[in-house]
């Protein structure tokens, strides 16, 4: 897998979406790292019959000790690089400017194609609720809303989950995902929002599905469910949303774990 084509994200995600327990491998072998990243080195494992685990580039391993064996070949992964380009304005003068592109590179090796030092095992910091929402910003209220079959609800910058909601983890994440997401600030959640309602609710849920799954946290199976509620076309999920998904769980994920 040594070029990718430009709907990677979206493709990795209906690949998320159709295996169970692929996010939680992926999440488990290269946590650190994106989990667009992370399911892509897991994917590539895959293909290349290479046993998951840790992964730094060549001088990353031989800074801790180990060296790539030789004829190992390296992994892709998503990385951003800073470029410049030359604009005119109107009055015919040169500016220059910056921006942001997103490049795949083979630059990466895993632990089980290198040799040397034994490599201290990685340990991830339990995720918390009240840790997330201090560090999104996000105010969880009390569950007010007249309807017994609402399980949640997300306004501005505030959710609710229902006291007798069935599963409330999922449901929380798929709050907080509506927020994060900017759901909540384009107005009333309803279905005349630029963002159709159909497509909210599979970006949330998906980011729901990723976060239960990296935590091994039950629900997935029902968040699977939901998504092919709301996505009945049968068309891929658009590669933007795939890449939102994957940025907001990735919030969501970082903010509930203590910075070690």
């Amino acid at each position: 897998m040594t070029a990718l084509a430009p709907t990677a994200f979206a493709e990795l995600l209906d690949k998320a979406l159709i295996e169970p327990g692929l996010i939680s491998r992926a999440y488990s072998a290269f946590h650190g790292y994106s989990i667009g990243n992370q399911l892509l080195a897991m994917c590539q494992c895959v293909e290349r019959g290479i046993e998951p685990g840790p992964i730094a580039t060549f001088m990353g391993w031989k800074d801790k000790g180990r060296h790539v064996v030789k004829g190992a070949k390296a992994i892709a992964l998503c990385m951003p690089v800073t470029c410049k380009r030359k604009d005119e304005t109107p009055e015919g003068e040169t500016t220059e400017a910056t921006f942001t592109r997103f490049i795949y590179r083979n630059n990466w090796f895993v632990l089980s194609q290198t040799d040397g030092e034994p490599l201290a095992p990685l340990t991830v910091a339990e995720w918390e609720a009240s840790r997330a929402l201090a560090a999104l910003d996000i105010i969880e209220t009390a569950f007010t809303h007249p309807d017994g079959n609402c399980q949640g609800y997300a306004r501005e910058r505030t959710i609710a989950v229902s006291p007798v909601a069935a599963m409330p983890h999922k449901t929380r994440f798929h709050e907080l995902a509506h927020v994060v997401l900017g759901h909540t600030t384009e107005g009333e959640q309803t279905d005349s929002e630029r963002t159709p309602r159909s497509l909210r609710e599979v970006e949330a849920e998906a980011v729901a599905l990723v976060c239960l799954e990296a935590l091994a946290l039950p629900g997935a199976e029902y968040a699977r469910g939901y998504i092919q509620h709301w996505h009945q076309s049968g068309d891929p999920i658009p590669e933007r949303s795939a890449q939102r998904i994957f940025k907001a769980a990735d919030s969501i994920l970082k903010a509930g774990h203590a910075e070690s």
